[in-house]
């Protein structure tokens, strides 16, 4: 066993006994929560590198961890899991691991240029060029390897 789903408000504990469960209204599915508003297949639970994480499947009802509406989003030991704005479980497990892992809507908060490591350009309220945020080199008129399609990309 992996863990367990605690219901909130009572009832009998759900055993995780697989590294990867679907939640929903179908028949099919590892967990089976028979209520209107849970989609025939609502979530998956995964466990990957000891830790599980909730990935929310389309849903039209919603899945939700600690009140926040996810996408997905890594369950730490005492999160809270709502499927359809009715069920409510408290994750409680051992992580395997003691790196906890990155979460994604933490890189979420983060631009795309960020992400992909191009350096932004500073604002220009005169309608010249933008000047670039990180210096080039005197000697060069290179920015770079890729430096026609950083331009290019920044230029858009």
């Amino acid at each position: 066993m992996h863990g367990e789903l605690i219901p909130i408000g009572g009832g009998d504990p759900v055993p995780l006994v697989k590294q990867e469960l679907t939640i929903g209204r179908r028949r099919t599915c590892d967990i089976v929560l028979e209520y209107p508003k849970v989609s025939g297949e609502h979530c998956i639970l995964e466990i990957i590198n000891g830790y599980w994480k909730a990935r929310d499947n389309h849903s039209q009802n919603g899945t939700k961890v600690n009140g926040e509406r996810i996408d997905e989003h890594w369950l730490m030991p005492g999160d809270t899991l709502t499927i359809a704005r009715k069920f409510t479980y408290e994750i409680q497990y051992e992580p395997m691991s003691s790196e906890r892992p990155q979460d994604p809507q933490d890189d979420q908060e983060r631009s795309l240029i960020e992400r992909a490591g191009i350096e932004r350009r500073s604002p220009s309220r005169s309608g010249r060029p933008a000047e670039r945020t990180r210096e080039r080199d005197p000697m060069s008129r290179s920015w770079g390897d890729d430096d026609e399609e950083i331009r290019r990309l920044l230029d858009d």
